[in-house]
Formats: C-alpha cells, sequence, structure tokens
C-alpha cells in the first residue's frame, strides 16, 4: 500500500474523541450531565462552534443525549452506534464558513452578467420559498436552487456543480442533527429576506453589494445556528 499523506484531525474530531475516552473510561458516567457547552469551550481552550460540532458528532454517534432546557448528558452503552460516524464528515461552521468565501465571489461575478430572464428566475424561485413550510425537503431543494441558480449566472457548468455539491455537503448527520435544533419557520423567513437582497444586489449589477449580501446572508446562517442551539440547551 502507497504512503499517504497525514492529515490533522479536524479540531471538533479531536474534542469528540477526548470526550469519547473520558465517557469509555467511567469519567461520566451513564446518565451523568456533562458540563456545559460554555465550560467545555474554556477547558479545552477553543471557541463554542468547535465544541458544539463535538458535541453533535457525539449526539449522532449515540454517546450523548442532548436535552433542551437541561443539558447533555451520557447515554447507555446500548442506546449508541456500535460504529463511530466518519472521520471525514465535514462540520457545519466548516462548511458555512467555506461557502461564505467560495459564493460571495460568485454572487459578485452573477451581478456583472444577470440577464433579466436570470433575474426573472430567481425573483420566481423567492415567491415559491415564501409560500413554503420549513423544514421540509421541498424548501431544502428550493435553498439549493436559488444557490445554484445564481452560480448558473456565470454559465460554467463547473461552477454550477461546485456550488452544488458544497450545499449537499449539508446533508451529513452532524448538520441535519444541528439543523434540527434551529431550523424553523421563522429562521427560513429570516433566510428568505437574506436571499431577497442577495437577488436586489444582483438586479442592481452591483458586484460589491452582491458580494456583502451572500456573505451576509452566510454568515447569519452560522449565528443563528451559534446562537439557537447554545442558548436552548443550557441553564
Amino acid at each position: 500500500m502507497p504512503i499517504q499523506a497525514i492529515e490533522p484531525p479536524r479540531l471538533y474530531r479531536q474534542v469528540a474523541d477526548q470526550l469519547r475516552r473520558l465517557i469509555d473510561s467511567g469519567e461520566y458516567a451513564t446518565g451523568a450531565r456533562l458540563p456545559t457547552e460554555r465550560e467545555l469551550a474554556q477547558q479545552f481552550g477553543l471557541s463554542r462552534p468547535t465544541v458544539r460540532e463535538a458535541l453533535i458528532a457525539l449526539e449522532v454517534e449515540g454517546r450523548v443525549r442532548i436535552r433542551v432546557g437541561s443539558g447533555i448528558y451520557v447515554r447507555a452503552l446500548a442506546e449508541q452506534s456500535p460504529s463511530p460516524t466518519r472521520d471525514n464528515d465535514e462540520g457545519p461552521f466548516e462548511l458555512l464558513r467555506a461557502r461564505e468565501f467560495v459564493e460571495g465571489a460568485v454572487a459578485a461575478e452573477a451581478a456583472l452578467h444577470a440577464s433579466d430572464e436570470d433575474i426573472r428566475k430567481l425573483e420566481e424561485l423567492l415567491d415559491r420559498m415564501r409560500t413554503r413550510t420549513h423544514p421540509s425537503a421541498e424548501t431544502i431543494g428550493l435553498d439549493r436552487d436559488f444557490h445554484t441558480g445564481v452560480a448558473g449566472i456565470l454559465r460554467n457548468a463547473v461552477v454550477v456543480r461546485f456550488i452544488g455539491e458544497m450545499f449537499d455537503l449539508r446533508l451529513n448527520p452532524y448538520f441535519e442533527r444541528l439543523s434540527s435544533y434551529f431550523e424553523n419557520g421563522q429562521s427560513w423567513r429570516a433566510a428568505t429576506e437574506e436571499h431577497k437582497a442577495v437577488l436586489a444586489a444582483i438586479a442592481a449589477h452591483d458586484p460589491d453589494a452582491a458580494k456583502a449580501a451572500m456573505q451576509n446572508h452566510l454568515r447569519l446562517s452560522q449565528i443563528r445556528f451559534s446562537r439557537n442551539f447554545g442558548e436552548r440547551f443550557e441553564p
């Protein structure tokens, strides 16, 4: 077998590995309450989003249960997954940060080339988004269509495919579990308004405003994840 390059594990995976070892060693027994996200972040010397991703990874594995308004508790061994989650799953915040950088540039370029027909198609998508109930497979699909629709203005199939593939990375179990804590009708309405600002800047053929609006949308998505997940289960 040829030698393969060694990549350092993602920080959130290192945190999850440490917590998993503490659970397996009995440091945290079945039913025990783990320190809060804030306390863990202080102990690890890391950001809360990194710790949050680690806790989500452990919840996906069945190692812990997050009880809204109560805390994080160790689950019984029989409830735990027989196989750990994959090391190559991107964390939600890592993915959103990458999209913020890439899609901001795409939106700026789209503002320079958008035709009246491009604008019309995006307006139709927004109209549909406003009347749909979230979360659902349909709303996720509409969200994807908007972002790939912006990319489609560039008339470059590779860019469209790349943006679509980046969006589809959110279908990993970590992102889906975190989404279950914060995505609702209110977050969907906020995201739709942010999409509207992106479209307005593209329609005005203002690349700087389009870039800023897209980056703002994806940055606010990160804030929604951070605020609602942390505050809803920590005392």
